[in-house]
């Protein structure tokens, strides 16, 4: 089985110059490769247009087949863009996507967009993404589609961690800690290899969870990740 990867740097292979810079993508092979092969086309900065204008949304319809599963996880720039508010632009962008995959017999798998580590001043998590993860559940269950929703399950992981320990997770770098960021790095965006795996680890738990892979445990909605227990996705059938 191909699993076709379709998202933004927090899903990408990021250079080698950046590492330990990763998107979850990057560490989905370790979790999945005895029963799927990975092909990741997320690329950073990308949103559901430009994704398609610059080639790469062909290029993985290219090389899907029919059974192959598309994960889908946009948000973080669309939202950076007017026309592409998440209720219009996103929303239509997204169920073309959907459609397209369909056609070929292959099965879409929307995610929802991972959560920015942005504490406020009493503790809690901001809610960054605004309406966008709501939008792709709403889509999940008009088309019936599963979605793993990963933006509830990062807002249950980085409080529960704490606000010093969840830095663990991105990508924090004093000055002279790292010879591409000279001058020191705080970035709440992007994972470090840790926070990468961790999602990771999640992703292809859920996808069991869904009924793919060699251990598939259809009908529970609960998954354990480095001793947090969450319900983090949401199944709205099958597509």
């Amino acid at each position: 089985m191909k699993i076709l990867l379709a998202g933004d740097s927090t899903v990408a292979n990021c250079p080698t110059h950046e590492y330990p810079m990763s998107g979850w993508g990057a560490r989905l092979p370790r979790h999945v490769h005895p029963w799927a092969a990975v092909h990741n086309f997320a690329k950073g900065g990308a949103s559901t247009e430009s994704f398609v204008e610059e080639g790469l949304w062909g290029q993985l319809l290219d090389t899907a087949e029919a059974g192959s599963l598309v994960l889908i996880q946009f948000g973080h720039n669309d939202q950076k863009h007017p026309h592409l508010a998440a209720r219009t632009g996103y929303a239509a962008n997204l169920r073309r996507m959907v459609a397209e995959v369909q056609a070929l017999g292959a099965v879409p798998v929307l995610c929802t967009s991972v959560e920015r580590r942005h504490f406020l001043a009493d503790g809690t998590l901001e809610d960054s993404l605004e309406d966008y993860p709501e939008v792709v559940r709403e889509i999940a269950l008009e088309l019936h589609l599963a979605v793993v929703d990963l933006n509830a399950w990062t807002r249950a992981l980085y409080p529960g961690l704490g606000v010093e320990e969840s830095k663990s997770l991105f990508c924090h770098f004093g000055p002279g800690g790292h010879a591409h960021w000279a001058d020191g790095l705080a970035d709440n965006t992007h994972f470090s290899e840790y926070g990468a795996s961790l999602v990771a680890g999640e992703v292809a738990g859920q996808l069991g969870v869904l009924g793919f892979g060699p251990d598939a445990l259809p009908g529970s909605q609960t998954s354990t990740t480095a001793g947090l227990t969450t319900a983090g996705f949401t199944t709205a059938g099958r597509g």
